[in-house]
């Protein structure tokens, strides 16, 4: 899959701000019809998402929209409208607050038939956003409920919201948790989450840092996710886009060392040898699938 570094949310109904996001250095642009749009202009957000995927020239952006939850008068309608509208140019439908495999059965057989119907030749993907205890709970069954599925998202204030969390900063996203918590406090539903993303072959997506001011915040955060595996976090503000393209992109050291282990486990396979030294440490078929995975993901970025 394409690197998804960073994704930035933009309100779908604020046409100049896709204009501007199109041109940006994100990975990722997620057109919302959730939270950053006010209920009189739910529809008309699906409306200016048809036009802006239709008509602007996105380049080598994968393009995601977020349609509202399914629990909501709106989801059947978002889907349905920005599939058929504009599906062809689309390259995933994000779902927020999961809670059930269900929720994804529902948005996979709409998909199927809206393909069939419009003779779409691309796959809608899907990513799943866990946001309650709920989902948490039913992660593992919700990850293996299609094949269409490509990320789970950590939907961090609304988790918090679910569990009683105590808030500690304005966003309720993940600023000021060193205040409150000796540690990282969400290590456990985090890990969790990325768990069954993993067991399953897909992404790992970290919740947005609210505070986007604060760039050292940010990185600090970004950093302690994709120590987790996450393999990238969502942006809510073009500023912040540059600090996690550089946090979840390999570094020259690490490219250096991924290389350094692949040639010597390709050595020593072809002399007959199972097992292989790196400076002084040993090698095993893990590290190999780490570093190449590495090297992949530094190829596609155009780094080697």
């Amino acid at each position: 899959m394409k690197p998804r570094r960073s994704i930035l949310s933009v309100p779908g109904h604020v046409e100049k701000m896709h204009h501007k996001a199109a041109q940006c250095a994100a990975d990722v642009i997620m057109l919302d019809m959730e939270d950053s749009v006010p209920a009189d202009a739910k529809e008309e957000a699906r409306k200016q998402i048809i036009r802006s995927l239709q008509s602007i020239d996105w380049g080598e952006k994968t393009v995601s929209v977020r349609i509202n939850s399914t629990d909501t008068p709106y989801a059947y309608r978002d889907l349905l409208e920005v599939a058929e509208g504009a599906g062809d140019r689309l390259d995933s439908i994000v779902i927020p607050k999961v809670n059930h495999p269900g929720d994804i059965h529902f948005a996979g057989r709409m998909l199927d038939g809206i393909e069939m119907n419009r003779g779409f030749s691309n796959c809608i993907a899907i990513e799943a956003s866990i946001e309650t205890a709920i989902g948490l709970d039913c992660v593992s069954e919700i990850a293996a409920a299609s094949p269409r599925l490509i990320t789970l998202v950590f939907g961090i204030a609304d988790y918090s919201a679910s569990v009683g969390a105590r808030l500690v900063s304005i966003s309720g996203h993940g600023e000021k948790e060193e205040e409150l918590y000796p540690g990282h406090r969400w290590h456990f539903p985090l890990s969790r989450m990325v768990m069954a993303a993993k067991a399953n072959g897909f992404m790992a997506i970290d919740a947005p840092y609210g505070n986007f001011k604060d760039t050292e915040g940010l990185k600090q955060s970004a950093v302690m996710s994709c120590a987790l595996g996450c393999d990238g976090k969502w942006a809510i503000h073009p500023g912040q886009i540059e600090t996690l393209n550089q946090v979840f992109s390999p570094s020259q050291e690490d490219i250096d060392r991924a290389a350094k282990v692949l040639s010597a486990i390709e050595g020593a396979e072809a002399g007959g040898r199972g097992a292989v030294a790196v400076e002084g440490r040993m090698v095993d078929q893990a590290t190999v699938r780490l570093a190449k995975q590495l090297v992949a993901q530094a190829r596609h970025l155009k780094m080697v």
